[in-house]
């Protein structure tokens, strides 16, 4: 846009150019913006003028001026011209611009001038002026013009931003230029969302900068909006602006997460990406993809979903946390998942935020934690029985089941301080596997020995092993112990819970032992209370013994022996700088718990820093003893650890039986030290601990966890737990074991038990491990904190339910989440009242911490109201087995409602469907009530036919609904998808219903019909509605045409219902194994083309298709080679047959052709289809053609044309069988009928009628005539047709057939069947025989479409006049239209095929049609006096009127060659022959002066020339020839009209007949009952003799007229009818023709001739008497002058209705137009001054005479 632009003024150069003022002046309007003069001049140049064979430009321009200087440019003409011009210049007006150019100016071709222009202002002002140059061709100005510098900026119209997402932005630039030579400041005012940058600044002349415009949209829309830039001088408040226009489109963005996910991972709301379940320790990775399938760009960040749990590990982790996709872009994001609690289900969830976006969407990470799973193979290992200083080895299998790995470790010192030993002592199981361990045994003491050791598993309960044997030695030899020794121990022990005291307890309970091995699975069960339940507890047991803070009472029970303290530490809890020897010793003591004697032995180990003394004494019952265990390094500067082990077992041990034993108890001490000198430095410790936090459940409850402990370093490592930070924390965790040495490489597993309270810490707290005994400490951090159970429920504890149809169901999702770190289970617990509304599923679950469960609550009511519950739900922990509930309570509202549907359109027309074709049909459904509807439809169907009998339980509905059941919310609209699929032809009428639904999916309610939808089924059809031709056959009537193709077979077979076989294929087209078409085709009908002389003009037919239906209609025509299946040649061994080649012949010589072949019609459309018949070789020539429908009818079609030799007669019978007219029985008058005879030959045809056959047949028929020849002789002319006339007379009610044998005269005879019914009128009641009279023909009586090429056509083909009395006569009017819009055409009516009887007469005759012009024909049909049925064809022929001039002009010249030839005559010398073909140029003459010239060929006149319009006026290859050879110049060939056919059809019947069976139809004719010859003859011969005949009928007559006067009702009319004026009188009749007995009767004739008269105004038929015109000049001198004849009145009408029709048909006359209202006075009015006004005429009448 160029702001500046507004104010110029354009120039037309088109225009004028007009004489400027003289010193106009344009003052400043102020700061006007104006382009810059560079620019414009610019803009000039570039638009140079050419006028005159001149090159210049329109305007020149100053810009850059001052007042007071002079300013002079230069204006250049330059001629293009070829000529010399010569320019009068007229100069500026004004005084402000000068030129000193001549005023004259010559310009030479291809030169120039220079005209400078001085301008010398005197103000700042702008100025105008103009110089004019007046030329030979003309003038033209060049403007001058002034302007003033004044601000103008260049900036664009419009500014598109780039698409952007909400709350994004995004930005381009556009240009801001300065136009104009002063500095411009400018500043813009823009609203959000766009922003200009910069907003304000000053331009230099000529300076352009660039505006940056951000668009920031908060909404999704289109925006538009127009930026104004105020511009001008700085400081000036008046300042000129400018617009752009800012557009912009905002998108929300949006991001998918795409996961693989199953089926049913799929049908969730939310993403789920599932790990499975992964080792602990391990980590599984798994990848998601964000996807943006916006057109924006969008950004993002990925993060938790708050509130999580607290205090949970980071157990997933994601290397994707923001980022930017641009449409239609994607990024994959990694998840990583290390579990580390085993027999947990993690769950995490990821929120995906896009800025902008309506939502977010969330991820759900879930993943299972799985520990290994370790066995051994065997629980006890025995050594049997040793000699003492020997060894036994054993081998045991540990399995490790899981996929995770499994850390082991033997709670057992295998460096000698025990008599067993295990190898490896620790170690890692893999997955899937086992290893081999060997189990040591080397005993030091003749003891028996038993010792049950623990194997720790990493993040699993320990496993146990029991490992026994028995050391003998020569002095004592101990019972060996068993396998079966250590199972009756442990019964006994798990049903006593007590050990047996002394020996004679061990004797006593002998036999309970025995019973208690029956019964093992009892004794568990009762000791179930006081036994470990755990293996973590026994360990516990076994470990701490009487030191477990957890010690009870009970304990003593089953506690046979303890150690205190368990564990011993030296030199760790004293510095190293405290102690001056290394060597130290430290006291345990051991108590029996026993009533027995206890002996107590020490597994001593040699070369061992720590040594227990004494190594073995006696203990008595209930008593203690301490030991002494020293630490005696004898390496220095080392880490020293062991495990001490003794054993204690009844000093009187004998057994009484081999069954009863009591095992030795074994007893540990745990001990560590060191030897480092106090100047020396402790080894530095290089540990890991796995995991470095411990999470204990957050339950009141006893829980254990695991803790590796991993040596990484070279040295060995020793630790001990320091717990004097924190004591009381440090206490409320049992760690074991508490101090211990690792050898370098090696792990220890460290087992916590701890109780969480609600006072720890919630962060956790520390314990130390104090390494190597020095101040480096390894931390490992403890949360032991009891956690409140936590679930939050969505939406506040609040959820609302939309209005609700009663007795239907609604859903809703609702969300519960468990926020705490323990998994619930959960139940939801509703009012029995309100269980049959409110349900919800699931109504109980687990919930793993963090997770979301998804409720689903149904919402059913049962009356409308509003309801209110309250359900609760209730949780606890899944380990407290129903303690510890907690319970959240949800507040659920809901309103019960009714509800309804209906369709937007309660009918639905589908229209005309293909029979067995799908049409999809939409209706849509409207719920406008508050609430949703639960649907079920349903369709019933019937068939609108009278006849037809429709079950539904027979017939499959055609009408099938896409969804049956379904939902539509409220104020809503479903779109209700339905296929229809008629299976018949027939009317279809669907009524769709519905019924509601209600919570279980039954109906509830009635069915209530919503829409109605109507079809009909239909198939492809056809018809053929039209049928002309031309050629040979050209003068066949349309209804003899309608009659050799069987147009109404044809019609009747296309519009029938196919069969199954047609309708499955679309064509049959090659599915044929031989070329013959099969003769079981359902249709089979003839196509007969006539017959014409050898030689001969095809004879073409044109058939008029036409489609009825609504649907398209693929045809084809198919002839044999179209359906035979194209085979290789091999295959075809067999000969020909002589149909087979006689069918060859027609198609190889093309003797049938049909144009176009096959093609598709529309609804509605027409297309004519050519076929023709070549008469090339004589005979008859047949060929089957299949016409198909695709998916419709196939019809078999024979065509048949016959060619007659030139000589031979030969009468043409299409058909051999002819069916009179149905006449009654006892007719004395039956009608006339006709059979036409068809010459098709080139020679005269005379025939003969065999009447021996009609002889016999009245011989038969007691000598009655039933059936007879009128002209049973005759000829008939080439081409032309004659009528054989027949009177058929029936003699009973019966079918006659008769074969009457027709001969030819030298030619062949044929038998023709004529076949003709009689029937009694008594037999058939009241019905009308002849009310669809047998004369109405089938074909067409219009023309619906022109034939191709056809511009002259006829309103009519053929006009019935139905049934009419003898002697009457009819009229009708129709048209003759041209409807070209340049030619001429002339007509001319044949008539004379009408014979003797000349009934039909048609005016006018002949004529001319110009270009688009109507003429208006009127036939008149005057019926004989005999019956008949008349069949007639009128032929008008058609031609243009300039091919008619061209050929009378080509006459004219030959005739007038003709004649000279005839006058002239040649004198030839003997010597000189002349050459007579030579004589071939027409005389050439010019002036007056006669030079010699060659003649034309001589004219021959010969019989074989035929007249114009003769069928057979086609030369002979011979004559032609012989016409090449003589060079004769024949006459000129009259053009061939064309031919229109006029079928005039009637059936005159015997006035009684007619009276009697069409009384109604009688008073219509006016008759004349006597023809103008009997009238004659009547009044010549006077009144005839009386007869008896005569006598009775006078006297029947005489009877009926005086019992018609008697009757009131007659007469009260005619009294009536007498005080009427009358409007006409006829003339006077003779008084012979009155019945002599009768009196003076006229006034009924007087007034049926009047009533006729009036009747015929209204109608177009005039029906009059036969002799009526031929007796108007006998009768007019006799008439009086007040009286009119009633043909002339006729006349008079008929003519008066002919002009309204041709001023109808022009268009000068509305005949459809609104009729006029004229407003009368009341009745008695005008009768009165009616009389008034006929007195007064009287009166004025008397006067003057």
């Amino acid at each position: 846009m160029l702001p500046g632009s507004l104010a110029l003024d354009t120039l037309d150069f088109g225009a004028p150019w007009a004489t400027p003022r003289a010193g106009s002046v344009i003052n400043d309007p102020g700061n006007l913006p104006r382009p810059q003069a560079k620019d414009h001049q610019q803009n000039v140049h570039s638009q140079r003028r050419f006028l005159s064979g001149l090159e210049t430009v329109p305007e020149l321009v100053w810009e850059d001026w001052d007042q007071g200087k002079a300013f002079t440019k230069t204006l250049v003409l330059k001629n293009l011209h070829s000529k010399l011009q010569k320019l009068h210049l007229r100069p500026p007006t004004s005084k402000f611009f000068t030129t000193l150019t001549p005023q004259i100016i010559v310009l030479s071709p291809g030169t120039s001038f220079s005209v400078p222009v001085t301008f010398k202002p005197l103000q700042r002002c702008e100025y105008e002026d103009a110089i004019e140059f007046q030329g030979k061709e003309g003038s033209f100005q060049v403007c001058l013009r002034a302007l003033i510098p004044c601000h103008a900026l260049e900036i664009p119209d419009s500014v598109l931003l780039p698409l952007c997402a909400v709350q994004y932005s995004s930005h381009t630039t556009f240009r801001l230029r300065n136009l104009s030579k002063l500095h411009t400041c400018f500043q813009w005012v823009c609203e959000a969302p766009f922003q200009l940058s910069p907003e304000q600044g000053l331009l230099k002349p000529s300076q352009e900068c660039h505006i940056t415009v951000v668009f920031q949209p908060q909404e999704a829309l289109v925006y538009q909006q127009h930026a104004y830039c105020r511009f001008g001088e700085d400081g000036d408040k008046a300042k000129s602006s400018c617009t752009v226009l800012l557009q912009g489109l905002a998108k929300y963005p949006y991001l998918q997460l795409r996961t693989a996910s199953t089926k049913e991972e799929k049908q969730q709301c939310t993403a789920v990406l599932h790990f499975g379940s992964v080792a602990v320790g391990q980590s599984l990775q798994k990848q998601f993809e964000i996807f943006n399938p916006s057109s924006v760009t969008a950004s993002f960040s990925l993060s938790r979903l708050s509130p999580g749990v607290p205090l949970f590990g980071e157990e997933f982790g994601c290397d994707v946390t923001s980022g930017k996709l641009a449409p239609g872009e994607s990024q994959q994001a990694t998840v990583t998942y290390c579990p580390a609690v085993v027999d947990t289900v993690s769950v995490e969830y990821l929120s995906l935020k896009c800025r902008g976006a309506l939502k977010e969407s969330p991820l759900k990470l879930t993943g299972t934690c799985i520990g290994p799973k370790a066995s051994l193979s065997s629980s006890v290992v025995d050594f049997g029985c040793v000699e003492e200083g020997g060894i036994v080895t054993q081998t045991v299998e540990l399995v490790n089941s899981s996929p995770a790995e499994a850390i082991y470790q033997w709670d057992l010192d295998c460096n000698g301080h025990s008599v067993f030993r295990i190898q490896p002592t620790s170690g890692t199981v893999k997955p899937h596997s086992q290893t081999t361990l060997k189990a040591f045994y080397r005993p030091t003491q003749p003891i028996a020995h038993h010792r049950r050791v623990t194997c720790l598993i990493l993040h699993r309960d320990p496993l146990f092993l029991d490992l026994i044997g028995t050391c003998h030695s020569e002095l004592q030899q101990p019972v060996i112990l068993r396998p079966e020794h250590l199972v009756l121990y442990k019964l006994y022990w798990y049903r006593r819970q007590d050990p047996p005291d002394g020996l004679s307890e061990v004797h006593s309970d002998q036999q309970g032992m025995n019973s208690t091995m029956e019964e093992k699975s009892n004794q568990r069960q009762d000791s179930a209370a006081v036994v470990p339940r755990t293996a973590m507890e026994e360990f516990y047991q076994s470990s701490l013994g009487c030191m477990d803070p957890l010690f009870s009472s009970s304990f003593l029970s089953f506690t046979h022996m303890s150690v205190v303290p368990n564990e011993l530490l030296f030199n760790h809890k004293v510095p190293s700088s405290s102690f001056t020897s290394l060597t130290s010793c430290q006291f345990v003591s051991i108590t029996n718990h026993t009533r027995g004697k206890l002996r107590v032995v020490w597994t001593v180990a040699q070369d061992s820093p720590f040594a227990v003394s004494p190594s073995a004494c006696d203990l008595a019952p209930l008593k203690s003893t301490s030991f002494g265990v020293t630490y005696d390094p004898k390496q220095l500067n080392s880490v020293h650890g062991a495990q001490l082990e003794c054993f204690a077992f009844y000093k009187d041990n004998h057994p009484i039986d081999e069954q009863l034993l009591c095992l030795p108890w074994c007893a540990t001490v745990r001990v560590i030290g060191h030897s480092f000198q106090p100047v020396k430095e402790h080894f530095i410790p290089c540990c890991s601990l796995e995991p470095p936090r411990v999470v204990f459940p957050g339950l009141s409850a006893l829980s254990y966890r695991t803790v590796l402990v991993r040596n990484n370093s070279d040295l060995p490592l020793t630790f001990c737990l320091d717990q004097s930070s924190n004591p009381a924390l440090t206490e409320s965790v049992a760690v074991i074991p508490k101090c211990g040495l690792i050898r370098p490489g090696d792990h220890q597993i460290l087992t916590l038990r701890a109780m969480p309270t609600e006072d720890s810490p919630k962060q956790g707290f520390t314990l130390q491990l104090q390494l190597n005994g020095s101040k480096d400490t390894k931390a490992l951090t403890v949360v032991c904190v009891v956690e409140k159970l936590c679930v939050s429920a969505e939406g506040d504890n609040s959820l609302y339910f939309q209005p609700t149809a009663v007795g239907s169901k609604t859903q809703r999702s609702h969300h519960i989440r468990n926020l705490s770190r323990v998994p619930l289970r959960f139940q939801w617990s509703i009012p029995e009242s309100s269980q049959n509304i409110i349900f919800v599923e699931p109504a109980a679950g687990e919930l793993h911490p963090n997770e979301i469960s998804v409720q689903t609550w149904s919402f059913s009511p049962l009356a409308q109201e509003t309801y209110t519950v309250k359900p609760i739900l209730t949780f606890w922990p899944i380990q407290t087995d129903g303690c510890n509930m907690s319970e959240l309570s949800l507040k659920v509202e809901g309103m019960g409602s009714s509800g309804f549907i209906k369709a937007e359109n309660a009918f639905v027309d589908v229209g005309e469907t293909l029979v067995g074709g799908d049409r999809s049909i939409e209706i849509p459904l409207v719920n406008n009530s508050p609430c949703a509807l639960s649907i079920c439809l349903s369709v019933q169907q019937r068939l609108l036919e009278e006849d037809f009998h429709y079950g539904p339980e027979t017939k499959a509905c055609a009408l099938r609904l896409d969804c049956e059941r379904g939902t539509i919310p409220s104020q809503c609209t479903m779109l209700l998808r339905s296929t229809a699929r008629p299976e018949r032809r027939a009317q279809y009428l669907w009524t769709i219903s519905y019924q509601t639904l209600n919570s279980s999916g039954l109906v509830s309610s009635t069915p209530q019909a919503v829409c109605e939808v109507r079809a009909k089924g239909v198939f492809p059809t056809l018809q053929v509605i039209d049928v002309c031709s031309s050629g040979s056959a050209d003068r066949l009537s349309k209804d003899h045409l309608w009659k050799l193709f069987s147009l109404d077979g044809l019609n009747e077979h296309l519009l029938s219902n196919p069969s199954s076989s047609e309708f499955t294929y679309k064509n049959c087209t090659r599915h044929r194994l031989h070329s013959d078409p099969s003769i079981f085709t359902k249709a089979i009908l003839d196509f007969n083309f006539s017959a014409a002389p050898v030689n001969s003009d095809p004879s073409v037919f044109v058939l008029m298709f036409h489609n009825p239906g609504s649907i398209p209609v693929d045809w084809a025509f198919l002839f044999p080679e179209d359906q035979q299946i194209e085979l290789e040649y091999w295959t075809e061994t067999k000969e020909f047959s002589s149909t087979e080649l006689h069918h060859m012949k027609v198609q190889d010589n093309h003797l049938f052709n049909i144009s176009p072949r096959s093609g598709t019609l529309s609804q509605g459309q027409q297309r004519a289809v050519h076929l023709s018949y070549s008469h090339k070789f004589v005979g008859t020539n047949r060929i089957p053609v299949m016409f198909k429908l695709s998916y419709g009818i196939e019809v078999l079609l024979n065509f048949q044309g016959v060619t007659v030799e030139r000589d031979r007669p030969y009468l043409h019978f299409a058909f051999n069988q002819h069916v009179f007219t149905t006449v009654t029985i006892g007719d004395r008058s039956p009608p006339g009928q006709v059979y036409e005879l068809h010459n098709a030959g080139a020679v005269p045809v005379h025939y003969e009628v065999d009447t021996a056959v009609l002889s016999q047949l009245q011989t038969d028929n007691f000598n009655h005539p039933v059936l007879c020849c009128i002209n049973p002789q005759g000829e008939v002319p080439p081409g032309k047709l004659a009528k054989l006339e027949w009177i058929f007379s029936p003699l009973e009610a019966k079918m006659y057939q008769m074969h009457v044998p027709i001969h030819v005269q030298d030619g062949d005879s044929t038998l023709v069947k004529f076949e003709g019914c009689g029937y009694h009128s008594r037999t058939l009641g009241s019905s009308n025989p002849f009310s669809s009279s047998d004369t109405e023909a089938s074909v067409p009586c219009g023309q619906r479409v022109p034939f191709p090429g056809q511009v002259v056509f006829l309103s009519e083909d053929s006009i019935s006049l139905g049934d009419i009395p003898v002697s009457s006569q009819c009229s009708r009017i129709l048209f003759l239209i041209n409807a070209s819009h340049t030619d001429t055409f002339q007509y001319n009516w044949d008539l004379s095929q009408q014979g003797n009887q000349q009934v039909v007469q048609i005016r006018p005759e002949h004529g001319s049609l110009c270009p688009g012009e109507s003429a208006l024909c009127v036939l008149t049909f005057a019926a004989t006096d005999y019956p008949t049925v008349y069949q007639l064809d009128f032929i008008c022929q058609v031609i243009q009127e300039a091919v008619m001039v061209q050929y009378h002009d080509a006459l004219w010249r030959w005739e007038e060659e003709r004649q000279r030839q005839q006058d002239e005559f040649t004198i030839v010398d003997k010597n000189q022959t002349v050459n007579q073909e030579e004589l071939v140029a027409p005389p050439v003459r010019k002036g007056s002066l006669l030079m010699k010239y060659k003649t034309l060929p001589p004219i021959c006149v010969s019989s074989s020339w035929k007249t114009p319009g003769n069928i057979c006026n086609k030369l002979t290859k011979a004559e032609r020839r012989a016409q090449r050879e003589t060079k004769v110049w024949g006459p000129p060939e009259a053009p061939k009209p064309a031919l229109l056919h006029l079928g005039v059809t009637a059936h005159s019947h015997g006035l009684r007949e007619y009276i009697k069976q069409f009384p109604d139809q009688f008073n219509k004719f006016y008759r004349c009952l006597l023809s103008d010859k009997n009238l004659k003859a009547s009044l010549l011969a006077g009144p005839s003799q009386p007869t008896p005949e005569k006598h009775i009928l006078m006297h029947i007559l005489i009877s009926l007229l005086n019992n018609i006067l008697d009757d009131s009702a007659f007469i009260q009319p005619l009294i009536t009818l007498v005080s009427k004026p009358i409007l006409y009188q006829p003339a006077q009749t003779s008084p012979i023709l009155q019945p002599p007995s009768s009196p003076s009767k006229i006034e009924p004739q007087v007034l049926l001739s009047g009533s006729e008269a009036g009747r015929n105004d209204n109608t177009v038929d005039k029906e009059e008497s036969a002799g009526s015109l031929k007796n108007k000049s006998q009768t007019q001198n006799t008439l009086h002058p007040e009286n009119v004849p009633a043909h002339i009145v006729e006349d008079i009408l008929l003519n008066t209705l002919q002009n309204l029709m041709m001023e109808a048909v022009r268009g000068e006359l509305a005949l459809n137009a609104y009729p006029r209202t004229v407003i009368l006075p009341p009745l008695s009015a005008r009768m009165s001054r009616t009389l008034a006004e006929e007195e007064r005429e009287d009166t004025k009448s008397n006067n003057v005479c």
